[in-house]
């Protein structure tokens, strides 16, 4: 029975999370159309921006991601178990930098109900929020341009705002976690996380397993200053080699 167009498209962005380039041939192979129905699907998710095509197949899309709005509503559960094991890292912590993204936000909200007395600089309007239940915490928001999609300050007032200050650590989310480090779909995002990684004794990425393995345009560190990464499913061969060949501590939650 021939899958449904949106299943069938589905199916196609997985397979190219898991490689990142495929020709289509080997599309209409793996979802058992004919390559003609896999070049109408490749031509149409292109103008979606979904992904970039290619002479003869088609690559993963460097673009952005969803709003930050849409991404709260995904892989809830995992967050939620990402949250409590990266809390436990940043025991003893004074002060913290936070950047923007859901998955921040489910840590700060765990900070919230598990830490006090400490102060919190963060450029996430989410991130404040949610630490706000806790009248013990102290945030200091960034100053910066306002980046609607991301809720977040962003811009040259954020980084050299970052520049004043340092932080026991930085916890950070991720639109990807490539071989040569973490990254993520938005320059001025990346920037901030830049900043914070150098003003942080160590930094704490938190990600979930759809981020493993995928690449986007700025990469905000390499992996030898990144100190943990705390994720919900064991990555791959390749991402547990550059880890590990980096010293960078793993928790799988």
């Amino acid at each position: 029975m021939k899958k449904p167009k949106s299943v069938r498209q589905a199916r196609i962005l997985t397979e190219l999370n898991q490689s990142p380039s495929l020709r289509v041939a080997e599309l209409a192979r793996r979802l058992d159309v004919s390559t003609e129905t896999i070049r109408r699907d490749l031509d149409e998710m292109t103008e979606q921006g979904l992904l970039n095509r290619t002479y003869g197949g088609a690559v993963r899309s460097l673009s952005t991601e969803p709003s930050v709005t849409e991404r709260h509503a995904l892989f809830v559960g995992e967050r939620e178990r990402i949250a409590r094991a990266a809390v436990q890292i940043l025991k003893g912590a004074q002060v913290l930098m936070i950047g923007s993204g859901s998955t921040t936000v489910h840590t700060a909200r765990r900070i919230a109900i598990e830490m006090k007395s400490i102060t919190v600089l963060t450029h996430s309007f989410g991130v404040a929020t949610v630490l706000a239940i806790n009248p013990t915490i102290k945030v200091v928001m960034l100053p910066g341009d306002y980046h609607a999609t991301e809720g977040a300050t962003v811009g040259a007032h954020a980084v050299s705002f970052l520049n004043s200050f340092y932080a026991d650590f930085a916890i950070l989310g991720a639109s990807g976690l490539g071989p040569d480090g973490p990254s993520d779909a938005l320059l001025e995002c990346g920037a901030v996380y830049s900043t914070m990684v150098s003003r942080a004794a160590r930094t704490v990425v938190v990600a979930d397993h759809s981020k493993h393995d995928r690449l986007f345009p700025a990469r905000y560190a390499p992996w030898r200053e990144i100190a943990h990464v705390v994720t919900d499913k064991a990555p791959g061969e390749d991402l547990t080699e550059s880890l590990d060949s980096n010293d960078v501590k793993l928790t799988i939650c």
